[in-house]
């Protein structure tokens, strides 16, 4: 029997010049789903340690995007990519250790 050996050159990545105008360029990363924001008003923060707790829980929550807490007033700017449910919101802020007062309007 007589044995047969492949050699195997690695692939070259050759760089493109295209500059897309005529659509053989690189594909397009689809847009990003449309953020929303929500204030809420949380009582009982008083250090950055707390910050991190409520925002923590609150990013757990499904479709948050990003948090951001106003330590000096309480409020707490929710992103998500859905509409967040009061309750659910409620929740988190509870198991972080503090109390939602409610929805900020606006």
């Amino acid at each position: 029997m007589s044995e047969t050996t492949a050699t195997v050159q690695p692939a070259t990545v050759e760089a493109s010049s295209c500059c897309g105008s005529c659509s053989t360029g690189a594909a397009e990363a689809p847009a990003a789903p449309s953020a929303l924001s929500s204030a809420f008003q949380v009582k009982g923060m008083t250090c950055g340690h707390c910050v991190s707790s409520v925002t923590a829980e609150l990013k757990k929550l499904d479709g948050v995007t990003d948090v951001a807490v106003d330590l000096a007033t309480g409020k707490v700017t929710v992103g998500s990519t859905r509409p967040l449910a009061d309750a659910d919101v409620a929740a988190a802020v509870d198991e972080a250790g503090y109390d939602l007062i409610g929805r900020l309007d606006g």
